[in-house]
């Protein structure tokens, strides 16, 4: 039974687990907290692995490593959780230990999407999910391999921007026909395509891999439908990301995309909650959808702690993204969709600009790159629900706090 003195075991040491231990302790949670990681690292920082792996400091740790044992958090590293019983209450790990709980929180993630085609398996292939992964990357990029990359979302091109940086060719292949497809207005994608190639970034969309070719078990190579085979010395494949419901779907819990939740991160069973990435969870004005952000994983963290606690659940915060490419910082707030007007504020050649999505005045959505002045005023816009003028948001001349103040 939830409240401050139930036992919580949390299946997942990502950010959405992490951030959900320390919620609980801060709010007064006085029962047995255990935290689970397949992993033998401490919870981690994931943006970093595909934002800058080149560093030196790849590995940041979201709380200190004395933080768990200081809060009595017990933290069990390296340990897989297999299975989920929710008549006895019970999960149990790969090893056969079986942990009861009053309240489980699945808090497993994604898994990257396999590419099915011949030679997925050869060595050289990687998806981008841990630190082993980005390590491997970042090996490459020090020894200057030429890479190819599959599919061009944000993990792609973050990748492909610190490689162009460091000088290593690399080329990106994306099956759709213009870059960021399913994450992006075909406005901003159109202009991140652009400054990519300006850096040296090789795109090709509308480009169908037929099979990964190798030699001595490593790849070498990718051809494509047409015919053409392209020289590789390393792969990184990322065409997007499965949640891993494997443990819900077995529990009998309801699925649909990913673990279903409500607004408080409950599952259809009471004593389940499920946070972060692999969940399918409601979003005001929208409806139910799956959101791949640390932001949503830290609002679900507070909905699970207040649902545990019983105290009163956070309001609901408009999703956002944020993504680091070459020399731009692009924030993105709301949730983009095809058929709306779109705004152009500022000049994208110089790097810093926004694009306001809006129904008749309304404004939905908003991408931003390198102007947090822009992102915070969009996202003031679409909280009020206040019709603005468009040709006012594309003004440059028209301070921006004049045209949120005037809706």
């Amino acid at each position: 039974m939830a409240g401050p003195d139930a036992r919580v075991v949390v299946v997942g040491g990502g950010h959405a687990g992490a951030a959900l231990v320390g919620l609980l302790r801060q709010g007064g949670h006085r029962g047995e907290i255990v935290l689970v990681g397949e992993e033998h690292d401490h919870p981690y920082h994931r943006p970093p692995l595909s934002k800058k792996f080149a560093c030196a400091e790849l590995e940041q740790v979201i709380r200190p490593r004395e933080f768990y044992a200081e809060q009595g958090v017990t933290l069990r590293l390296g340990s897989p959780i297999v299975g989920l019983d929710p008549a006895a209450r019970t999960v149990t790990s790969a090893g056969g230990d079986s942990l009861e709980y009053d309240v489980a929180v699945l808090a497993t993630g994604a898994r990257p999407r396999p590419l099915a085609v011949p030679g997925a398996g050869l060595a050289g292939v990687v998806g981008l999910r841990n630190l082993a992964d980005a390590r491997v990357l970042r090996s490459w990029v020090t020894e200057g391999r030429r890479l190819v990359i599959i599919g061009a979302g944000y993990v792609g091109l973050e990748v492909a921007a610190v490689a162009a940086a460091a000088g290593v060719p690399v080329t990106v292949l994306e099956r759709e026909e213009r870059v960021l497809n399913r994450v992006a207005s075909a406005e901003l994608s159109a202009i991140m395509a652009e400054a990519h190639g300006a850096h040296g970034v090789d795109i090709r969309v509308g480009a169908l891999v037929a099979e990964l070719v190798g030699s001595g078990g490593a790849v070498r190579g990718v051809r494509l439908e047409s015919g053409e085979t392209l020289s590789a010395e390393g792969v990184l494949v990322g065409i997007g990301a499965v949640p891993r419901t494997e443990l819900a779907e077995a529990a009998g819990l309801e699925c649909a995309g990913g673990v279903v939740v409500d607004e408080g991160a409950r599952t259809s069973d009471p004593a389940v909650l499920a946070i972060g990435d692999v969940t399918v969870r409601p979003v005001d004005g929208v409806g139910r959808m799956r959101l791949e952000s640390i932001p949503s994983a830290t609002e679900q963290a507070k909905q699970a702690a207040a649902a545990i606690l019983g105290t009163a659940p956070p309001e609901a915060e408009i999703p956002w993204f944020w993504s680091d490419q070459l020399d731009r910082k692009l924030k993105i707030v709301g949730v983009v969709r095809s058929g709306r007007a779109v705004v152009l504020r500022g000049d994208p050649t110089s790097g810093r600009f926004a694009l306001f999505h809006h129904e008749h005045g309304l404004v939905r959505a908003v991408e931003t790159s390198n102007s947090p002045a822009d992102f915070m005023a969009g996202k003031k816009l679409i909280t009020s629900g206040a019709v603005v003028e468009p040709r006012r948001l594309a003004d440059p001349d028209v301070p921006l706090r004049d045209i949120v103040h005037a809706g």
